[in-house]
C-alpha cells in the first residue's frame, strides 16, 4: 500500500500537510479565528512532522480499517502528533473507505453561507460573520443558489449603503464593508426578510475580549452588558443563529441568553471536545455547536461530540475553516454523520469544492 505525506499551502498561505493513502488524497485546513482550547494544528515543525510520519507510515499502512471505530487503533499509532496530520490521514482513509458510505449516512445538509463579515477575517466590523440560509428549497443544489442570490443582492445594497465600498473581501470570499455591527444586522435582517431566508451572526467574542472587558471601537462593555446587548440583538433583529457571542470560559453567561427563539451555538466555547461540550451541557449553555475535526485532531473524537450533542438535543453543525484547501471530505462527512447544517462559504473554489461534492452526492443518492 502506498502512502505518502507532503507540505502544501492553505487558500491564506499557510502551510498544511497533505496526506496520500493508497491512492487518496486529503488535506486538512487552518482556522485564522483559533480559540485556546484547540489542539495544535502540528506538536512540531510541519518538517518534524512529515520526518516522523514517514517513519510509522508502514505501521500504518497495517492496520485493516474494516469499520469507523477501527480509526482508533489509527489515533492510537499518531499520539504524538498535532491534529491536522492526523486529520489529513484519516480523511484520506475515509475517501479510500467511501467516504459518506463508510459512515451509512444519507441525509443532506443545509449549507449556511458567509455572505459579510470582519473579525479576525479582515475588515472592520467587530462580528465575524454574517450568514445566510435558505430553509425552505429542498436540495442542496437550490439552496445554494439561493445563498449566492443573498450574497449578490448584499453587494447591491452595499455599493448603495457604503460609498467607500469596492467590493472588498474577507479570507472566506464575505463582504467586508465599512459599516456598524448594527448596520450590517439591519441590512442582513432586511435581505434575509426579502428573501424569505434565514440569517445568523458568528460574532467571534473571543477576539475583542481584552482584560474582562468587550472592546468595540465605539464603546466598551462589561460581561452583563454583553449579556444584555446580545439578548437585545436577538429581539431586535430575530436571528435564527448567533455563535460565540460571549467568551470561550464563560459557561454561565452562555445560559443567560434566549435560546427559545434562537440557536445559540457554541465554538470556541467547546472547541469539538467532549469535556467541554458536557460543561456547556451541565451549564444550559447552548442549543448549538460547531464540529470541526481539526479543533480536536481526531474523527472518534468529533464523532463523540456529535452523539453527545445529539444525546442532549443540542444542534451539531458541521463548519469550515478560513484557511480551506479543495479538501471535500467535509461534504461527506457532513453526509455520512447525517448533520443538519454545514456551514460553508459561497464563493472561492476551496468553498466550492464542498459544495460541488455535495451536489454530486445528492445526485448519487
Amino acid at each position: 500500500m502506498h502512502i505518502s505525506i507532503k507540505e502544501i499551502k492553505d487558500c491564506c498561505g499557510n502551510p498544511t500537510v497533505e496526506v496520500n493513502y493508497d491512492g487518496h488524497t486529503a488535506s486538512a485546513p487552518s482556522g485564522t479565528s483559533v480559540g485556546k482550547h484547540e489542539k495544535p494544528a502540528f506538536r512540531h515543525s510541519i518538517k518534524a512532522e512529515i520526518s516522523a510520519f514517514k517513519k510509522i507510515k508502514s505501521k500504518i499502512g497495517k492496520v485493516n480499517i474494516a469499520e469507523f471505530s477501527d480509526l482508533a487503533k489509527i489515533e492510537g499509532l499518531m499520539t504524538g502528533f498535532g491534529a491536522n496530520t492526523l486529520i489529513a490521514l484519516e480523511y484520506a482513509i475515509l475517501k479510500s473507505k467511501g467516504g459518506y458510505k463508510f459512515l451509512r449516512g444519507k441525509k443532506m445538509p443545509s449549507p449556511l453561507g458567509n455572505c459579510i463579515g470582519g473579525g479576525a477575517h479582515g475588515g472592520t466590523l467587530e462580528f465575524q460573520e454574517f450568514l445566510i440560509t435558505d430553509p425552505h428549497s429542498k436540495t442542496v443544489q437550490e439552496k445554494f443558489f439561493r445563498n449566492m442570490q443573498a450574497h449578490k443582492l448584499l453587494q447591491q445594497e452595499l455599493e448603495v449603503m457604503d460609498k467607500n465600498f469596492r467590493n472588498q473581501t474577507t479570507l472566506e470570499g464575505a463582504w467586508a464593508p465599512n459599516l456598524s455591527n448594527e448596520q450590517a444586522l439591519s441590512l442582513m435582517h432586511q435581505v434575509a426578510k426579502k428573501l424569505h431566508m434565514n440569517f445568523g451572526i458568528d460574532i467571534a467574542a473571543s477576539t475583542f475580549y481584552k482584560k474582562n472587558k468587550y472592546i468595540y471601537r465605539t464603546q466598551t462593555m462589561t460581561r452583563e452588558e454583553q449579556i444584555r446587548y446580545i439578548n437585545h440583538l436577538i429581539r431586535e433583529y430575530e436571528p435564527f443563529y448567533i455563535e460565540d457571542p460571549l467568551e470561550q470560559d464563560d459557561f454561565d453567561g452562555f445560559s443567560q441568553l434566549e435560546h427559545h427563539n434562537c440557536l445559540i451555538v457554541g465554538d470556541d466555547l467547546t472547541a469539538t471536545n467532549p469535556e467541554r461540550l458536557q460543561k456547556a451541557v451541565d451549564f444550559h449553555s447552548i442549543n448549538a455547536v460547531i464540529i470541526k475535526p481539526n479543533q480536536v485532531g481526531s474523527l472518534i473524537k468529533t464523532k463523540e461530540v456529535i452523539d453527545l450533542a445529539r444525546k442532549n438535543h443540542i444542534t451539531p453543525i458541521l463548519s469550515h475553516r478560513s484557511g480551506e484547501t479543495e479538501d471535500n471530505t467535509l461534504a461527506h462527512l457532513a453526509v455520512g454523520f447525517e448533520l443538519p447544517i454545514l456551514k460553508i462559504g459561497i464563493i472561492g473554489r476551496e468553498r466550492l469544492s464542498k459544495i460541488k461534492e455535495l451536489i454530486r452526492i445528492e445526485g448519487e443518492l
